[in-house]
């Protein structure tokens, strides 16, 4: 088990309300009345804004607090799609913001917000042109963000968000984001029955993600005892939960709650818990088409042995939160664990399975890897050198 210390910490982390249930969309205008909102703008991607089975309860929901719906995001979290969403919200009135989807929407609704509360946005896009970031003004209206994945992005405050000379007001491509500890959500509805609606692959995937952010929690830097009770319980369930969606009686509800709980303080106004799993996912993102949450079922065994390789990295209390026996290596059963749950949601497990990268890409990968700000947040003594993390993708290979 983990050691006992008298080491003091610092939680500063200020989370959004969260609504959770079965049929909890059905609650969005109560909601949204608890925040203000009278007439909501529904940030949504061209699938979860437009099919019945997930828009209709989010309509049904928000009655005459609805004000139109954009479905209009994309993976690729533009900056033209966050400007036209913010001429919409213009157009139609809106008090506030529901973001409705997985990362990419939130993202996109988070990007809306900050740009819908600026007094100049010809000045907020030149200052993301230059600097990489959108401003973010003080006075932001309410969002509600109502995830239909896994992922885990509900409760924090940054985003990503890019910008080509093609589609986003930028001489030169820009892959930035905006953040600040204002953005985190107002309220995040957590709703099982549209999670459900979601297909099997795009769940799937953006499980491991989410179940990734539990595992770096208790063994980041910046890990405090509220972080390792909400992670730690999360992954129990998860652990459990996650090989069964894609069964006959999938744990949806198991799913959204061990989701809900991994992703609670991993993003603060001073520290982040996301480190050396995530970094690989941003390399790989950066260098081919795969998506975040496939680059991590690949690379999280083995990013895991290199962890265990020069240091200790909590190993007891990970192995405790993931069900592995007293009797097991500490090491292999966390590895083993993780890649049950990989293996149970039927993701790629070989980095050569990736049509879009070859070997030769592995060094130039694994430099971006190198650079990524969250590597700051592996234990101190691993290496995260690019020659390291050379090593871990050839492992992956």
């Amino acid at each position: 088990m983990d050691t006992i210390t008298d080491d003091g910490f610092r939680f500063d982390y200020r989370p959004a309300t969260i609504r959770y249930g079965a049929g909890a969309a059905g609650d969005l205008r109560d909601e949204l009345g608890a925040h203000g909102v009278e007439r909501a703008l529904v940030v949504a991607g061209t699938t979860t804004g437009t099919a019945s089975a997930v828009i209709g309860p989010v309509r049904d929901g928000l009655g005459d607090r609805l004000g139109d719906v954009f479905a209009e995001t994309t993976p690729e979290k533009r900056l033209d799609t966050a400007l036209a969403g913010a001429a919409r919200y213009d157009e139609i009135g809106a008090d506030g913001i529901v973001a409705l989807g997985g990362g990419s929407s939130l993202d996109v609704a988070k990007a809306v917000r900050a740009l819908v509360a600026s007094g100049d946005r010809e000045t907020a896009i030149s200052t993301f042109a230059e600097a990489g970031a959108l401003p973010v003004p003080d006075a932001l209206p309410p969002l509600v963000a109502v995830p239909t994945t896994l992922a885990g992005a509900d409760l924090t405050h940054g985003a990503g968000l890019t910008a080509t000379p093609a589609n986003g007001r930028v001489d030169a491509a820009v892959d930035g984001g905006v953040s600040a500890p204002a953005l985190t959500p107002s309220a995040v509805v957590f709703d099982p029955e549209l999670v459900a609606t979601t297909p099997d692959r795009v769940l799937c995937a953006s499980a491991m993600n989410g179940f990734d952010k539990g595992i770096e929690t208790l063994y980041a830097r910046a890990a405090t005892p509220v972080t390792d009770g909400t992670a730690a319980r999360g992954l129990a369930l998860l652990r459990e939960a996650l090989p069964t969606l894609r069964g006959e009686d999938p744990a949806y509800g198991d799913a959204v709650r061990g989701t809900l709980l991994v992703q609670y303080g991993i993003s603060r106004p001073d520290a982040s818990t996301l480190a050396l799993i995530h970094a690989f996912g941003h390399g790989l993102t950066a260098h081919s088409s795969v998506q975040q949450g496939a680059a991590h079922a690949i690379v999280a065994p083995h990013a895991l042995a290199h962890l265990f390789e020069h240091g200790d990295c909590r190993r007891d209390l990970l192995a405790d939160a993931l069900g592995v026996g007293t009797d097991a290596d500490a090491a292999s059963g966390v590895i083993d664990a993780v890649t049950t749950v990989r293996d149970g949601l039927g993701l790629p497990a070989r980095l050569r399975e990736i049509e879009d990268i070859e070997e030769d890409d592995l060094s130039a990968i694994a430099a971006t890897t190198a650079a990524d700000a969250l590597v700051e947040n592996v234990p101190e003594g691993v290496d995260v050198s690019a020659e390291a993390l050379a090593a871990v993708l050839r492992a992956a290979w």
